[in-house]
């Protein structure tokens, strides 16, 4: 099976939930400065949303760029992933209107990350298994993958310090952002390594 329609179908869906996002945002009421004051901590949340979405979509690329094939078992964990990173705009929006203070919907935002990093999670380990993990370039590449472990547990203790202090949880929101903000260069090394390998 290829992964060509796997990769378009999964570009469309994080095309049309980063537009629902900014729809989503409200206008100010005014042309001042002062105007944007009220809308800024949901534009916060929105950059902060923005570029959760585009870590997912980046590591998302390279890891199929890397994957060879593709099965059943791909398509439902790729799917699983989506729904997560669909239910995005939806909690941005809940954390919006009950307030930023609220520690349910603080939660909530942890709980759909945390939902969309073991998709993730999944779907690279089912990428894996069908190239065969003993010869995958996908599996060389992960290693031991520690940056997921650490985003997955910093999702879930933070979804749970909510309901104790919500700022705690925000900032580790923002700390797990930072952790990823500058690319993991891995799968990209390895399939540079392995085309000038077989152009040798």
């Amino acid at each position: 099976m290829g992964k060509g329609r796997l990769e378009a179908f999964t570009d469309g869906v994080i095309a049309i939930v980063i537009t629902i996002m900014v729809l989503e945002l409200p206008v100010p009421h005014g042309t001042g400065w002062s105007a944007l004051h009220p809308v800024l901590p949901i534009l916060a949340a929105y950059l902060l949303s923005f570029i959760n979405v585009g870590i997912f979509w980046n590591n998302h690329h390279h890891m199929l760029h890397a994957a060879k094939h593709v099965n059943g078992f791909v398509l439902w964990a790729n799917l699983a992933l989506l729904f997560a990173i669909s239910l995005v705009p939806f909690v941005i929006r809940w954390i919006d209107e009950a307030g930023f203070d609220a520690a349910m919907p603080t939660a909530a935002y942890g709980l759909v990350l945390l939902g969309a990093a073991i998709s993730y999670f999944l779907l690279e380990r089912a990428l894996m298994g069908a190239d065969g993990c003993d010869r995958s370039e996908l599996s060389a590449a992960v290693g031991s993958d520690y940056k997921a472990i650490i985003s997955m547990a910093g999702f879930a203790g933070a979804a749970a310090l909510a309901f104790i202090n919500v700022w705690i949880a925000d900032a580790i929101y923002v700390a797990i952002v930072l952790l990823w903000f500058v690319p993991d260069r891995r799968i990209e090394k390895r399939a540079v390594a392995g085309a000038r390998a077989g152009r040798s």
